[in-house]
């Protein structure tokens, strides 16, 4: 700029080079004028910019990512959180508060517990659907269900997957192992449904 102003003083024009072109600049094109501006603000616009990683911005993605409705029921929400990372892996779910099903719920409960595998267990006196849906909106992807089936030998219970909501019959005490391989991911749900029947309704509806 101090050339330029230069040479149209003194010769009247200036000689400018963009790329490989040469243009003349004259002094009626243009009036180059130096003062002093008082700025109050300052706008800028980075060319870098830093996001913020804290832990609370990925949980969020996380919960915003896995939430989900039931499909036809706006009102059935749930989160679908990957087993691995569910804080509890699965609910027992006595289906009557009778003193005949303690026993089974604390032997489910403590093989659980060997296993390494968190659990709640859902004894209130709530209907089994109202139970499983308070299961599946804190992510609980395997419910155990204590019926009155498990009462007569052999003793099996029913074992249901959060998403899909299907439900497969399985001896008592092989229930802790499919849990424990679902949750690390030596086992997948369509591997369990091939090698369980699948429950459709408990034949027994009350104690013998």
């Amino acid at each position: 700029c101090d050339r330029i102003e230069k040479e149209l003083s003194t010769n009247g024009e200036s000689q400018i080079t963009v790329g490989t072109q040469t243009f003349t600049l004259k002094s009626d094109m243009v009036t180059i004028k130096r003062y002093t501006k008082k700025v109050h603000v300052e706008e800028i616009v980075p060319s870098v910019i830093e996001p913020s990683f804290g832990v609370g911005r990925v949980m969020y993605s996380v919960f915003e990512h896995n939430f989900k409705i039931r499909e036809g029921d706006e009102q059935r929400s749930f989160l679908s959180l990957p087993a691995i990372i569910a804080p509890y892996k699965c609910s027992v779910l006595p289906l009557s508060n009778k003193d005949s099903f303690v026993p089974f719920v604390q032997e489910l409960s403590k093989a659980l517990t060997f296993n390494d595998i968190s659990h709640r267990v859902d004894d209130s006196s709530g209907s089994i659907g109202k139970r499983y849906a308070r299961t599946d909106a804190i992510a609980i992807p395997y419910g155990v269900t204590i019926d009155f089936d498990s009462l007569n030998a052999p003793h099996t219970a029913t074992l249901r997957e959060r998403d899909s909501m299907k439900q497969i019959r399985a001896p008592l005490e092989e229930i802790p192992l499919i849990v424990k391989a679902l949750s690390i991911g030596q086992r997948t749900w369509e591997d369990v449904l091939n090698n369980y029947p699948l429950f459709e309704q408990q034949e027994a509806t009350k104690e013998k």
